[in-house]
This record gives C-alpha cells, structure tokens and sequence, in this order.
C-alpha cells in the first residue's frame, strides 16, 4: 500500500511557533506551524544554545519553512526568571513570558501535568494568540536588566527583615517551651540568666541554640539597619528615573524614604502605565469611601497598597465608615490631582 503524504504547510504559516517547558537539568521543546499541524516535541539540555539553533533549523526544515523564517515562543514565568527571554531574544526571536496563574485548566477533571502535556498546552494557547484571540492569557512585562537589579535593593530590605521576625519568632518559641515569656525587645536578652518554669537554668544544649540564634538576631539586625539608610543614599543620585520618582513621592505625608524607593522601583520608573485603568490592574484598586486605594504585587508575590486619603472636610458621611466600593481611579484623579493628603491633619500623639 503506498503512503499518502500531505503537504506539511498547507494549515500552516510561515512562522515557527515554539513553546519551552523549562526544567533545571533539561527543557522541552514543542514546535508547529499552525493548529491543525502535529508537533514537533524535542529535548535538550538546559541553556544549550547550539542544540537550541540546531533544533530550530531542522523544524523549520520539518514544516517546510525557509530558513529565515520568524520564530515566536513562550515559557511559563518559573525560576528561570527573565534570563531566558533576554538570550532568546538575542537570536531574533519574538519570545513572551506567560504569567502561570492566567494558564487555563480544567476544573471538573483532574489535571494531568506532564512537561509533554504542559508544553502542548503553551502551544496551543500561543497559537490562538497569533490567530488573533483576546484574553487567552496574561503577559508577564519583562524589565531591563538595570531595572531589575534597582529593585533588589527593596527586596533585600523585605528579606531580611522576614528573616529578622523568624529568627525572633524561633527564639520566643523555644523559651516558651520551658515555660518563659520575654516582653517587649530581645535586644542584650542573656541567655545565662535565664531560668525555667522549675527556677533552675536552662539546659546546655537548649542555651548553645539560643546562643546561636542570639547571634543570628544580632547579624540580621544590623544588616537591617543598613537597608534602612541604602534608600536615602539611591534617591540622592543624579541622573536616575528611579530616584527622581522616589524623592517626589516622598513629599507626600505618610511616605517614606523605604515607601517611596519601593514604589518608585516596582512600579513607575520601568512600567509602562499609560493610564489609571492600567495602574490599578496590577493587582487591584477599591475606594473605602474616605480613602482611596490601589494595589500592587511584586514577582516574588508581595502585595503591598499605595493609599490616599481625603482631606478631612470632604469625608462627610464616610468619617465612621469604611465601604468597599469600586474606584474610578481617573476619576478621582481628575477631581483630587494635586490635593495634599488628609495624614497631614492626624496629630502624630493619636497614632
């Protein structure tokens, strides 16, 4: 029986439509032409840039397209970070970083998850995009590599900060298993001095952890204090988006020279937000009447809220109320742009 071929670009175009699943050790390529096109499924070693090209020019040649042919691919935001969008980008490709929570899935079945599965899905999906579908997923904004590394210095200070509270946490945790309770600061606590719920010391075992985690309160302490004065040393330089963000946002009462840099380096020195619509889309926006707020979430997940308050003669009815209700971010923008915040009014003793 003789074999029926097809040609292979009849249901496709003349771009090459790639989807990368992303592991440590390897990746999963998955390429077509087209939605009625079967894949081509490869895999590689992580970040092997020769076997990458390679793979590429023999699915062009698979589907019949020439060897200048554009190559459009997504990945899934991962651990991966951006590094891998910025080297495909370097070999012409049109890449996009696809946010993994706007991934559909099946909500009545149980999912399978397989990088084989996985990669088919981003597939398919990409393919609908080219064709011209609307809302199928959300993109992640990749920033410049300046931008990215501006905001560490925030992130840093979070960090160590976290890490600052669970080491404080460990160590009323462990006292309280022998029946201690410390008020207020640990700061100089003593172990030695330490008596438990029979009057007697604490045993040596238990004081040699707590002397360790003294010890690591101590260090995250002071390298907390140091984020605290890096924010003031970034917004006094010349010449830099970020900073001259940063020191107009902080003559606004209520916000911080930690405040400011964090917003001016998350949000508005590298986003493109070209309207309140937008703004608000980050993650949320609500009016609770009296105060009006918008809310926003960095790549590690921290949500944090940027919040404006109405000056005290206009709260009305809503001085011991606190509704929550859409907000028309143009709107109020429109009516209040350039009012100074109501915090100026609240004696510093009430708070």
């Amino acid at each position: 029986m003789a074999a029926t071929t097809h040609a292979t670009q009849s249901s496709g175009s003349q771009t090459l439509f790639l989807s990368l699943e992303l592991a440590k050790s390897t990746w999963r390529l998955t390429c077509s032409i087209g939605p009625g096109v079967a894949p081509r499924e490869r895999r590689i070693a992580a970040g092997a840039e020769a076997v990458l090209i390679a793979e590429l020019a023999h699915a062009k040649r698979r589907f019949g397209l020439p060897e200048d042919a554009p190559v459009r691919s997504c990945y899934e935001a991962g651990r991966d970070g951006f590094w891998v969008h910025r080297w495909l980008t370097r070999f012409g490709i049109e890449n996009v970083v696809v946010d993994s929570s706007s991934i559909e899935v099946p909500r009545r079945a149980r999912r399978a998850k397989t990088d084989r599965i996985d990669g088919r899905k981003l597939l398919a999906m990409l393919l609908r995009v080219a064709g011209g579908e609307r809302g199928v997923w959300k993109v992640v904004h990749v920033p410049s590599e300046a931008d990215e590394d501006r905001r560490h210095l925030a992130r840093t200070r979070r960090a160590v900060k976290s890490d600052r509270t669970r080491a404080m946490n460990r160590i009323r945790g462990l006292l309280g298993t022998q029946g201690v309770s410390v008020a207020g600061s640990l700061r100089g606590f003593d172990v030695t001095r330490v008596r438990g719920w029979n009057g007697q010391p604490l045993w040596p075992g238990l004081q040699r952890r707590l002397t360790r985690e003294c010890a690591t309160l101590t260090a995250l302490t002071q390298q907390l204090r140091a984020c605290e004065v890096q924010p003031r040393a970034a917004v006094r330089r010349e010449h830099e988006v970020a900073a001259d963000q940063a020191r107009r946002l902080r003559r606004v009462n209520g916000i911080g020279w930690n405040a400011a840099w964090l917003y001016a380096s998350e949000i508005f020195s590298w986003r493109a937000i070209r309207n309140g619509r937008e703004l608000g889309a980050l993650t949320g926006e609500s009016s609770h009447g009296a105060t009006k707020s918008v809310y926003a979430q960095d790549p590690d997940g921290n949500e944090f809220e940027v919040m404006w308050m109405l000056p005290q003669a206009h709260w009305g009815e809503y001085e011991n109320a606190a509704p929550v209700e859409r907000l028309d971010l143009p709107g109020e923008v429109a009516r209040w742009g350039g009012t100074r915040t109501a915090a100026e009014l609240v004696p510093l003793d009430t708070v």
